[in-house]
């Protein structure tokens, strides 16, 4: 049987085999998907065992992203933009790396949330591996500004930097901010920090919110509970990480075994199991 997993650091709490084994289930496939948790100097040599063992793909988590494009022999158009990559496929030898977190945020967003982001403008807070990872896919979606703002206001110049080819591109006005005294009627702001994780609040000021505007937090589960509960309370409208989750797996799942998912229906299926946010 094909074998596949999620590599990470933690990963116990990852849902990954969940979402793999009933997009199997759905579609017809015969794989086993796992989880691994690699050490923090092993990720190289965990790759390298996990194919020797006939791996044929795995995904990339929390910190390894930045690691594993670098080891990659091949290397997607936008996991190439990113620096970074969730996904890594074994075939003839080498290892192909993509990155599909900014096709699953894009698409849980204007599929799953009905929002369209054409002509909207957006706040995207951090300039780290998970901001870098869904900036070029954003873009694509032609909004009208994407503001980037993190803390050290040089990393979100850098990664505006590295993007600005594609804005001009799409004709979308991409500026980077330093999130202090950050404010704008922003149509959708996206928390792409590890804040929630941390507990350390949000990052932002109601400020930044248009009314009725869309709060979205990359984090799932109790994690996003707080920010969530912010959006609420400032009159947005929020919404959590799961959909992203479900929908960066199905187009991972579409790459390994070329076969779309249906991913709305295991995103619901995934919010029963896991009770209400």
């Amino acid at each position: 049987m094909d074998l596949y997993c999620v590599m990470g650091n933690p990963v116990e709490h990852s849902k990954s085999p969940w979402i793999h084994a009933r997009f199997a289930e759905l579609t017809g496939q015969e794989l086993h998907y796992g989880k691994r948790l690699i050490p923090l100097d092993g990720f190289a040599t965990a790759v390298r065992a996990f194919v020797a063992e006939g791996g044929r793909g795995c995904n990339i988590t929390v910190p390894f992203k930045f690691e594993a494009a670098a080891l990659a022999t091949q290397t997607s158009e936008r996991a190439t933009l990113a620096r970074a990559c969730n996904v890594l496929s074994f075939q003839g030898g080498g290892i192909f790396a993509d990155n599909t977190d900014g096709a699953g945020l894009v698409n849980d967003i204007e599929r799953n949330a009905g929002l369209d982001l054409s002509g909207r403008h957006l706040l995207l807070i951090g300039a780290g591996g998970a901001a870098a990872g869904v900036l070029g896919p954003l873009l694509q979606a032609r909004p009208a500004s994407i503001t980037v703002a993190n803390r050290t206001l040089a990393k979100a110049q850098d990664l505006v930097a590295r993007h600005l080819a594609l804005a001009s591109l799409q004709k979308t006005e991409l500026l980077a901010q330093d999130l202090q005294g950050l404010a704008g009627n922003f149509d959708v702001i996206i928390n792409a920090t590890a804040s929630s994780l941390s507990g350390a609040g949000v990052p932002v000021t109601a400020r930044t919110l248009k009314p009725g505007a869309l709060a979205y937090d990359m984090m799932y589960g109790p994690a996003a509970q707080d920010f969530m509960s912010w959006a609420r309370e400032h009159g947005a409208t929020p919404r959590d990480g799961l959909g992203m989750l479900v929908e960066q797996a199905a187009e991972a799942f579409r790459i390994w075994r070329g076969v779309l998912p249906p991913s709305r229906q295991v995103l619901a299926e995934l919010r029963t199991v896991m009770g209400p946010s």
